[in-house]
C-alpha cells in the first residue's frame, strides 16, 4: 500500500529495514560480478611520449622559412601517411600485433590505427602555433606498447624532416626554373631596348632637355655668326670703296703675296690665342671651341696654299704689280682677307643652321619617340622587377634549404621518451568494482521499490485510510515472537491430548 500514498521518512526507514537483505545481496552480487569482469577482460597498456616543436635556430629576419603551412595541417597529413598500410604492416609483422586466426591483415591494420593516438598540446594566447603533441599507443603488453610508441614517434620525426627538406628543395628548384625563364625574357627586353636606343639616338626622352639647351646655344651662336657676317660684309664693302677711290701709282715695290701672307699669319696667331682661352673655359665639344678649331684649320690651309703659289710671275704682271702703291696693295690684301673671313663665317653660319635643323627635328619627333620608348621601357622594367623579385626569393629559398639540410630549421624534439606503463589503463578494476557496487545498489533499491509497490499489506492508519477512506477506531500493537507463541500453544495441545486416557468405544 506504500506505493499508493505519499511516503514519509518513517516509511522509507521501514522499507529499508524490511528490504535490507535484498538491497545488500544485490549490491554484493553486482560488486563481485564487476570485479570478476575486470579480471576477465584482457588488460590494455598505454605508452606515451611527448614531442616538442623547436623553432628554427636562425632568426626569421635573416632566413625566412620556406615551409609556412599550419602545423595542425602538417600534423594531420603526416598522421595519414604514417597510418597508411605500407607504414604499419612492417610494424605489425615485427611486433606481432593482434595475433590470432580470427584477425585478417586488414583487421590488424585497422586495430593498430585505432590504437595510435596523436593529441596536440593546446597553444597559449601568445603562441604562434601548437608547442608540441603527445603520441600514445595501446597494446596488451606493456613492453610492446613502449616499443611501438617509440617506433611511431621516430616515424613522425623523420617524416617531418623529410617533408620540410622536400618542400624546401622543391621550392628552390621551381624558383630556379622560373628565374631562368625570367632571365631569358629580360635579355630579350634588353636587346629590344638597346636596338631602340641605337635607332633613336639623340631623340630619346631623357635627351630632350639636352637637345633644348643645345638648340638654344646654337641659336645664340647663329645670332652671333649672323652679326659677324654682317660686319664682314660691311668691311668688305668699305674696302672695295677705298680701293676704287684710291689713285693708281706707277711704282709698287712690295709684292701682294707677301702682304697677304703676313695678314694670314696675324689672323692665325689671334685665332690660336682665342682657341686657348675657349678651351680653358669650355669642354672640347662646346660649339665655340669647335668653331674656333675649324677657323684655325682654315687659316692654316690658306697659308699653306699661299706658300705653294709659284713665286715667278710674268714680266707684265710684275710690272703691273710693281706699279701699285703700298697703300693700295695693303687695301687689296685686307680686302682678300675680309673676303676669306666672310666665306668662312658663311660656312660656319650654314653649319650652325644645319645643326639647328637637326636638333629641331629631334625635338619635334620627341613625343612620338617618347610614346614608343615608354612601351619598351615599361616592358623592360616589368621584366627587370620580376627578375629581381625571383632572384631575391630564390636566394632566400636556397638559404632556407641549406638550413633544413643542416637541421637548423623547425624540427620535432622528443622531450619524454616512450614510457613503460606500470599498470594497465583498461580495465580499471577500481572503476569496475565501483560500477558494480553502484549498479548493485541501484538494482537493490529498484527491486525494493518494486516489491513495496506490489505489497498490499495494511500497516497503519494511513494505509487503512488510503485504502478505505474510513477512520481507524483502534490499532492492535505488534506482538513480538507471535509465531513462537503460536508454536508453543500447538505443542501444549498435542501434549494434553496425549496425556488424556483413551475412552472405550462402548462408553
Amino acid at each position: 500500500m506504500l506505493g499508493h500514498r505519499e511516503l514519509t521518512m518513517q516509511d522509507y526507514m521501514g522499507i529499508l529495514k524490511r528490504r535490507f537483505w535484498l538491497i545488500l545481496v544485490s549490491t554484493i552480487a553486482l560488486l563481485g560480478i564487476g570485479t570478476g569482469v575486470s579480471y576477465v577482460i584482457p588488460p590494455q597498456y598505454v605508452s606515451q611520449t611527448l614531442v616538442l616543436i623547436e623553432q628554427q635556430k636562425v632568426p626569421e629576419d635573416y632566413v625566412k622559412p620556406v615551409v609556412n603551412e599550419d602545423l595542425n595541417g602538417r600534423l594531420a597529413s603526416m598522421k595519414e601517411q604514417i597510418l597508411s598500410r605500407s607504414r604499419l604492416q612492417p610494424i605489425i609483422e615485427r611486433y606481432n600485433l593482434y595475433p590470432g586466426s580470427k584477425y585478417t591483415l586488414d583487421d590488424r591494420i585497422e586495430l593498430t590505427q585505432k590504437a595510435i593516438g596523436v593529441k596536440p598540446i593546446p597553444a597559449g594566447p601568445a603562441s604562434r602555433g601548437i608547442p608540441g603533441f603527445f603520441i600514445t599507443f595501446k597494446a596488451r603488453d606493456a613492453r610492446t606498447a613502449q616499443q611501438v610508441c617509440t617506433e611511431i614517434t621516430s616515424l613522425f620525426v623523420s617524416a617531418n624532416l623529410t617533408a620540410r627538406q622536400e618542400s624546401a628543395e622543391g621550392t628552390t628548384s621551381f624558383l630556379k626554373q622560373q628565374l631562368a625563364d625570367s632571365k631569358t625574357n629580360l635579355d630579350e627586353q634588353d636587346a629590344k631596348l638597346a636596338a631602340f636606343e641605337r635607332k633613336y639616338i639623340g631623340k630619346l626622352p631623357e635627351q630632350e632637355a639636352s637637345n633644348t639647351n643645345t638648340l638654344q646655344a646654337l641659336t645664340t651662336q647663329l645670332d652671333a655668326s649672323t652679326q659677324a657676317v654682317s660686319r664682314m660684309q660691311q668691311d668688305e664693302t668699305f674696302l672695295e670703296t677705298m680701293i676704287a677711290q684710291h689713285p693708281q701709282e706707277a711704282v709698287h715695290t712690295d709684292p701682294v703675296t707677301g702682304v697677304a701672307d703676313d695678314n694670314l699669319k696675324t689672323q692665325l696667331k689671334e685665332a690660336l690665342s682665342q682657341q686657348e682661352e675657349l678651351e680653358a673655359q669650355y669642354t672640347p665639344d662646346h660649339p665655340d671651341v669647335v668653331a674656333i678649331r675649324r677657323k684655325v684649320a682654315n687659316l692654316r690651309a690658306e697659308i699653306a696654299h699661299s706658300s705653294e703659289t709659284p713665286a715667278k710671275t710674268t714680266t707684265t704682271i710684275a710690272t703691273a704689280v710693281h706699279n701699285d702703291s703700298p697703300q693700295l696693295q695693303q687695301l687689296k690684301a685686307q680686302l682678300r682677307a675680309a673676303q676669306q673671313s666672310l666665306a668662312g663665317a658663311k660656312q660656319e653660319q650654314a653649319r650652325i643652321q644645319k645643326q639647328i635643323g637637326t636638333y629641331e627635328a629631334r625635338i619635334e619627333s620627341s613625343p612620338m619617340v617618347e610614346e614608343e620608348y615608354k612601351q619598351v621601357t615599361r616592358d623592360h622594367e616589368t621584366a627587370l622587377q620580376f627578375y629581381n623579385t625571383l632572384l631575391t626569393k630564390m636566394n632566400e629559398s636556397s638559404m632556407a634549404t641549406a638550413l633544413e639540410h643542416r637541421q637548423q630549421g623547425e624540427q620535432f624534439s622528443i622531450m619524454d621518451a616512450a614510457n613503460l606503463p606500470d599498470s594497465p589503463t583498461f580495465p580499471n578494476r577500481l572503476m569496475f568494482a565501483g560500477g558494480g557496487f553502484a549498479a548493485g545498489l541501484a538494482l537493490g533499491l529498484a527491486l525494493a521499490a518494486f516489491f513495496e509497490y506490489r505489497d498490499t499489506s495494511l500497516r497503519d492508519g494511513r494505509d487503512i485510510w488510503a485504502f478505505t477512506k474510513l477512520p481507524t477506531l483502534a490499532i492492535i500493537s505488534h506482538v513480538d515472537d507471535l509465531s513462537k507463541l503460536s508454536k508453543e500453544s500447538k505443542r501444549k495441545k498435542r501434549v494434553s491430548r496425549a496425556d488424556k486416557p483413551i475412552e472405550s468405544v462402548g462408553s
